[in-house]
């Protein structure tokens, strides 16, 4: 079996475009979330979400006249990408074969915004009408494919789809595909554009958006006062790599994939489990694969959405896999309170938050978190980031569908 590791990553997040102002965004506590601007949401309930600012698909190096073809899930994805393969120095046919890279990037609603453009003219001027771009604008793998394409990746390819939890699975299904040695690299990640009217009247009417129009009230994860998630958009990239064939090249090594945990719930379409077993589970399955052993300073970047049920069951879960007394000395955050909940994308993003948290030597904060929820008492790093160096991370993702996903990281010595 193959160890593998990280060799690149790239992020378009709300609260920075590249990795070095994403990073010192939540090391600073920056909060991503702002009146909606993208359309009018007068009359909306819901009046606050984490945009994107100031993207050009041009300024990524996507071509003026491509961009008209691609659903913003699919600019965001390859700008990412882009910047995670350039970081990584891989090249198709000069120290990888395209038969040994994989591209595994998935969304959890892909693209959203073509679909509404094009069903509006669909229902306004006949189907006649509408784009023959429409389709692979609008289904979810194309964000794959289109990545495949730039990088002339031939290897296995898994647009996973899990809601919430996809590119937490994205990247785990990659790094076992790699451990079995059925790639050199894959690039990982996922890719989201949902914030439309349609998608926020979906989530509200469901009761898992936050109403609260106060940016810094609004995501609020683990706190008494939290109402509810805040969406958000952009698209978190990783390539992953054998250490072998990183070490070959040599490849500048950022950590080491060690475990991955994948179950289901199996109980509801939207609410996790109240005894948060299956969860528990994937966490613990992480654990043994990174062969995780007490005494080890660990960071977990939480799924920590700001809904009622969520926050609580990830706290039961995690007390489940560790134990309430070991649970209570680790280092628990969520990232979502600045970036808010970048759906398909969050996995991935928060993959690279915890892998730069052990780079760093720096936890990032919860931000908001004033008021802790007595049900959820554990060191959520309130307020402001920390210095700790920590052994193993992990990064933890629950959807939709009850889909659970936990992705374990190493600190790499230099």
């Amino acid at each position: 079996m193959n160890r593998v590791v990280i060799t690149g990553m790239g992020v378009v997040s709300p609260v920075g475009l590249n990795i070095p102002d994403f990073w010192q965004a939540l090391i600073n506590g920056t909060c991503g979330i702002a009146p909606i601007t993208g359309f009018d949401a007068t009359g909306l309930k819901v009046k606050v979400a984490a945009e994107l600012k100031d993207f050009s698909p041009v300024e990524h190096g996507i071509d003026k006249n491509a961009a008209r073809k691609l659903d913003p899930f699919a600019q965001y994805a390859l700008a990412a990408s882009k910047q995670a393969m350039d970081q990584s120095g891989l090249k198709t046919g000069e120290n990888i074969s395209g038969e040994r890279l994989g591209v595994y990037i998935g969304s959890g609603i892909g693209g959203m915004q073509t679909f509404v453009a094009e069903a509006r003219k669909c229902i306004e001027r006949g189907a006649e009408k509408v784009s023959p771009h429409f389709i692979p604008m609008m289904i979810a793998n194309m964000a794959s494919g289109h990545v495949a394409i730039a990088y002339g990746a031939e290897g296995p390819s898994l647009p996973v789809m899990t809601a919430c939890a996809t590119s937490t699975h994205s990247i785990g299904e990659a790094f076992h595909a790699i451990k079995a040695g059925y790639a050199d690299a894959i690039i990982a990640g996922g890719s989201e554009a949902a914030v439309c009217p349609l998608a926020v009247g979906g989530f509200t009417n469901c009761m898992a958006l936050s109403t609260e129009e106060d940016p810094r009230l609004a995501c609020l994860p683990f706190d008494s006062r939290r109402s509810g998630f805040v969406m958000g958009e952009g698209a978190g990239v990783v390539v992953l790599e054998s250490e072998e064939h990183a070490r070959k090249r040599g490849a500048t090594i950022l950590g080491e994939v060690c475990g991955y945990g994948n179950t289901c719930d199996a109980f509801h379409v939207t609410a996790p489990h109240p005894e948060a077993a299956a969860s528990a589970r994937a966490i613990s399955l992480a654990l043994a694969e990174a062969g995780y052993s007490a005494g080890e300073k660990v960071y977990i970047n939480a799924h920590g959405t700001s809904t009622a049920l969520n926050d609580a069951s990830e706290t039961q879960a995690i007390k489940s896999a560790f134990g309430e007394e070991t649970a209570k000395r680790l280092l628990v955050s969520s990232t979502k309170s600045m970036t808010g909940h970048m759906l398909g994308a969050a996995g991935a993003v928060e993959f690279i938050a915890a892998t730069l948290a052990l780079r760093e030597g720096i936890v990032p904060p919860t931000i908001g978190l004033e008021q802790p929820d007595p049900a959820c008492d554990l060191d959520y790093v309130p307020l402001t980031a920390r210095k700790v160096q920590c052994d193993l991370a992990l990064s933890v993702s629950l959807g939709f569908g009850g889909h659970n996903g936990c992705v374990a990281i190493r600190r790499v010595k230099a």
